[in-house]
């Protein structure tokens, strides 16, 4: 069961850019805006990827921490944080446990051909670790905008 608003975040820890990690715990007692994209160096999940660190400064002002996820693992998040002056974390997800959980590991479909891939969805997490708000089926223009207004009032 996918989660949603009310409920609590699970317990993770996976591999992040740059060689680090990242816990569940590393986030408790911080507001943090987590957002689920499907692929690297793609149009639209650079977009949006720009979208966030464009307006970091204005997060970080709401007491708002942005972390974003796909199955990528390290090496493409270590090339596409460099080639888009990414100013914030990348969680690698090749196991799909995160994706999973919050039930964005979805069948899709294009051009007739079905398969598996991240379902474009972001999370707005209070400090105690709830998620706030829930985006899913996520349209690039105008997202980061919205979810900034949500974080001031969290």
């Amino acid at each position: 069961m996918a989660l949603d608003v009310g409920d609590s975040i699970p317990g993770f820890t996976l591999p992040t850019d740059s060689g680090g990690n990242l816990s569940s715990s590393d986030i408790a007692g911080k507001t943090a805006v987590l957002y689920f994209y499907p692929k690297d160096n793609t149009s639209g999940c650079t977009k949006q990827a720009q979208g966030f660190r464009d307006a970091l400064d204005d997060f970080a002002s709401a007491g708002a921490t942005v972390i974003g996820v796909s199955p990528d693992g390290v090496a493409s998040h270590d090339k596409f944080k460099a080639k888009q002056d990414l100013n914030f974390t990348l969680i690698s997800d090749e196991e799909k446990s995160l994706c999973e959980a919050f039930g964005v590991w979805k069948e899709k479909s294009m051009y007739g051909k079905k398969y598996m891939g991240v379902e474009r969805s972001t999370f707005l997490i209070d400090d105690k670790g709830v998620i706030r708000q829930a985006w899913r089926k996520v349209k690039v223009p105008g997202h980061v905008a919205e979810v900034l207004e949500a974080a001031k009032s969290v």
